[in-house]
């Protein structure tokens, strides 16, 4: 162990136990209940910030995000901080978000979702149809952006 690995230790430990005293002092009720309280919601606090999409729930978003379409239009959304990408015809706008901020690191403020059906073609005397597609325009807060055209 080197020394900044003891010294990042015991800083931890120092925390958890403040956490410590501070909840016997409430069952003991030495202190102020309204003190105690405030570290109980703080520690609550702690705890409930949105967690850091895992390794886990990264593989489960793969093959959501197909491409980001780079059209005109998609170019012109791109000033109004909303980029769009092609995606999986099974995603829906919750699992889109999931795969954004796993992947781009981002969590989008909304997600718009089309469906975009296959057109008929014919090939001399023989019709046949393109494949159905499904399109998310994703909107960004404000000041965040995402490095799509870099090799364009």
């Amino acid at each position: 162990m080197s020394i900044f690995d003891k010294f990042k230790k015991s800083k931890e430990d120092e925390a958890i136990s403040e956490k410590e005293t501070a909840r016997v002092d409430v069952a003991k009720n030495e202190v102020d209940s309204s003190e105690a309280k405030a570290v109980i919601k703080k520690e609550k606090k702690e705890k409930s910030v949105s967690t850091p999409i895992t390794a886990l729930r990264a593989s489960k978003l793969h093959g959501i995000l197909i491409r980001p379409l780079i059209t005109e239009k998609a170019t012109n959304l791109g000033q109004s901080n909303k980029y769009v990408f092609e995606v999986s015809n099974q995603a829906n706008k919750i699992q889109v978000a999931q795969a954004i901020e796993a992947k781009y690191g981002v969590k989008p403020v909304k997600v718009n979702v089309l469906n975009n059906l296959g057109k008929i073609v014919r090939h001399g005397r023989n019709t046949g149809k393109t494949k159905d597609w499904k399109k998310a325009i994703v909107t960004l807060p404000e000041g965040k952006n995402i490095k799509i055209h870099e090799g364009v």
